[in-house]
């Protein structure tokens, strides 16, 4: 039984999807039952409540983004949302650098995304369709946090690669911490 709690926990600890994003078509399972050695499936069916946000500044631009940094959060990142607020956004902590893939499953407002390093550099500005089940996979393998912004943010805003995002508090590793790190 032990065994099989291992296993179920080592299946949660490194199977997640991100934001609107995931990397598989298919849900990332999750614990299952201490009766049962199947995994349960858990999918976001609604818009999660409105995250704590920080303030985060690009160059002279800012924006306003709530704070996705427990898996759940990042796992439903901006499903469902049907308004998404010009200076409003969501940052990403995806807790050690990887090359990032979001989609947009359940997303049916079209999204930009900003794929970022640890230091808070901006490595790459996708667009992302609404509803679009197909995974934006990063370029690089050293992304930390995504921010995703309304459609043509980053354009209208001047916003490029080679910019750092800095939160109203220091470096974004400092501001995204973790619960306990």
């Amino acid at each position: 039984m032990n065994f099989i709690r291992l296993i179920c926990a080592t299946a949660v600890a490194g199977l997640f999807a991100i934001g609107c994003g995931n990397n598989s078509a298919t849900p990332p399972p999750v614990a299952a039952p201490l009766t049962s050695t199947a995994p349960v499936r858990w999918e976001p069916t609604e818009a999660q409540p409105r995250l704590a946000t920080t303030k985060l500044y690009i160059g002279p631009t800012e924006i306003v983004a709530e704070k996705a940094i427990m898996p759940k959060e990042i796992m439903t990142g901006m499903m469902f949302r049907t308004n998404i607020a010009e200076e409003e956004g969501m940052i990403f902590n995806l807790r050690q650098p990887e090359r990032a893939s979001f989609w947009m499953k359940n997303c049916p407002k079209p999204l930009s995304c900003a794929y970022i390093d640890p230091q808070g550099l901006i490595l790459e500005i996708r667009q992302m369709e609404a509803n679009d089940t197909n995974s934006i996979v990063a370029n690089s393998d050293n992304v930390l946090f995504v921010l995703e912004t309304a459609r043509g943010w980053f354009e209208r805003h001047g916003v490029h690669t080679g910019m750092v995002v800095q939160a109203e508090s220091g470096p974004l590793i400092d501001a995204l911490r973790p619960p306990g790190q």
